[in-house]
């Protein structure tokens, strides 16, 4: 079964919007999540782009507004009014946890998929160390070892690789989703990712 190759960011709105899905969809059929957690300030950079909080207050109030009661309703993944409180925090610490998980073996699928959740629905802040302690654990994972490794080098150099890598791959945002090298930018191309696993495009 073919891979899907997941660049996002953990406090990524759409990311956490179709988190659930994008599980479903490794679930049903059998595939496997390449988790690639990126620095989306440097990516957005890196395509050229405008960071969205400096964006027109119409723009911030239909993508961070109106699109995300949409999609929250569609797909069933509630979240709290509003942008989450410290969202426009450092979270370098919660996508490092993320690579030290992933360095040491561990299928990072149900953490990756807690930090959006806690994010957008809980309004946690993943720049916290407790916060993403408590997380942690709450999957499992040995939180204090986590969060250890996530400052060392070799996990520093790991977020910088996939960030690199997303950039020359002309990935422009969170969540892209590569199957057999497609690009697909967006939650809403799920459906597109869950045909191309089945049957590729043109």
């Amino acid at each position: 079964m073919a891979d899907i190759e997941y660049f996002y960011a953990a406090h990524s709105a759409y990311a956490y919007l179709g988190s659930a899905a994008l599980l479903r969809i490794v679930r049903d059929g059998g595939h496997r999540l390449v988790h690639r957690p990126m620095d989306l300030t440097r990516v957005i950079a890196g395509a050229g782009s405008s960071p969205t909080r400096t964006r027109t207050p119409a723009f911030r109030a239909y993508f961070f507004g109106r699109e995300i009661q949409r999609w929250s309703e569609q797909r069933g993944a509630p979240v709290m009014d509003g942008i989450p409180t410290h969202h426009f925090n450092d979270i370098t610490l919660a996508n490092c946890v993320l690579v030290a998980a992933m360095d040491s073996g561990e299928n990072i699928d149900a953490l990756a998929h807690t930090f959006l959740e806690a994010h957008w629905r809980d309004d946690a802040d993943l720049a916290d160390a407790a916060t993403l302690s408590r997380l942690t654990a709450g999957v499992g994972f040995d939180a204090n070892a986590l969060l250890a490794a996530a400052g060392s080098a070799r996990v520093q150099q790991r977020y910088d690789e996939f960030t690199r890598e997303a950039i020359e791959r002309s990935v422009f945002g969170s969540p892209t989703y590569f199957v057999d090298g497609d690009m697909f930018y967006g939650q809403d191309r799920l459906e597109m990712v869950e045909r191309a696993l089945q049957r590729p495009y043109r």
